[in-house]
């Protein structure tokens, strides 16, 4: 059940440059428990879309199964919208991808939605380089099922149930650099001022966009023991700050201190990435598994957009598809008469 706010809005709430107000950008009532992380994704995303003047229409939310795949009925609701069987948006988003390039895809998940039933798509979404961002809110426990551990759940940690967890964790944001994947970050969900740009940053990168956040459970993994608590989150946090500055704005940082570098996008957009040492590349996928093990050798979390590549070419490119989206070609484009047909055919032969 959903249940949708009422439509009155304090009339002077700001405009981005469309004319919309970040009203505009709002779904239902959440009915998730208070405190969920995951409200604090859906927050962070709408106001993204608000701040990057993404019309709504222009946005289709994918999803799978289990508390993170009810969210996008809570953001966006003048969007499109496809909620899938449990494992199989991957698919949903390549064929809607491949059919509507106009559109930008915009997918939400959970850890066991993609690192169990989904990991097979997964993988295979990230190779082909479909041109989406897909976003993890990962607890490490199958909430709709009553908090049992999920396969990113670490070693050693303790669930509700007081019984700790013998197997290693599926690092996703790992998996996703060492298989291909062209925008690599993890976040937290209580760290908005990194949330926001992070998804900015997706959305306007050409190519598969992956965000990992560490989003607790507030009902079943939120108990001392719980390595994705959100106590347990705040004290091991390694944060790698960043600023999104789209084509359109003055260029500008925010970083006083340390070094920062910055990363251009295909639209002339910039990201300023400010680095937690000396030696990180964000360009580098070596750089950015070190950097990984490193922090979880440590117990720690390590935030921030840890790879990108600025030269990415998505799956349309790939599969040199036409320009025009293929749901909107016509019976000229779609049959181009006999004597091709018969070229092809012979060509076959």
């Amino acid at each position: 059940m959903s249940y949708y706010k009422p439509k009155f809005r304090h009339p002077s709430l700001p405009e981005n440059e469309l004319g919309y107000t970040v009203a505009d950008y709002d779904g239902a009532v959440s009915t998730l428990c208070a405190g969920c992380g995951h409200d604090s994704i859906s927050a962070a995303i709408r106001n993204a879309c608000f701040l990057s003047a993404i019309p709504p229409h222009r946005i289709a939310k994918l999803s799978g199964i289990g508390c993170s795949s009810k969210t996008p009925t809570y953001f966006l609701g003048r969007s499109h919208g496809f909620n899938s069987v449990h494992g199989r948006m991957p698919s949903v988003a390549t064929g809607a991808s491949v059919a509507n390039r106009d559109l930008i895809y915009l997918g939400i998940s959970g850890d066991g939605d993609t690192a169990s039933i989904g990991m097979g798509q997964f993988v295979h979404l990230i190779r082909r380089n479909v041109n989406m961002t897909y976003i993890v809110a990962n607890n490490g426990c199958y909430g709709l099922t009553k908090g049992q551990d999920s396969a990113t759940a670490d070693l050693g940690s303790v669930g509700k149930s007081g019984v700790k967890n013998q197997f290693d964790g599926i690092d996703l944001a790992s998996l996703a650099v060492l298989q291909g994947a062209s925008f690599v970050a993890r976040s937290f969900s209580g760290d908005k001022e990194q949330l926001e740009p992070l998804i900015r940053a997706a959305m306007a990168h050409k190519g598969f966009a992956f965000i990992d956040v560490v989003s607790p459970c507030v009902t079943f993994a939120n108990n001392v023991g719980s390595t994705k608590s959100y106590a347990a989150t705040r004290d091991n946090l390694e944060v790698m700050p960043l600023d999104f500055v789209p084509m359109r704005e003055e260029i500008r940082t925010q970083y006083k201190e340390g070094s920062s570098q910055a990363v251009t996008l295909h639209d002339g957009s910039i990201i300023h990435l400010h680095k937690a040492s000396k030696d990180y590349k964000a360009d580098s996928r070596e750089s950015a598994l070190i950097a990984l093990q490193s922090a979880n050798e440590t117990g720690k979390v390590l935030t921030g957009l840890l790879y990108i590549d600025p030269n990415s070419q998505d799956l349309n490119h790939t599969l040199e598809l036409a320009p025009k989206p293929l749901n909107s070609l016509g019976k000229d484009e779609l049959c181009p008469g006999s004597r091709v047909l018969n070229s092809i055919n012979e060509g076959l032969r």
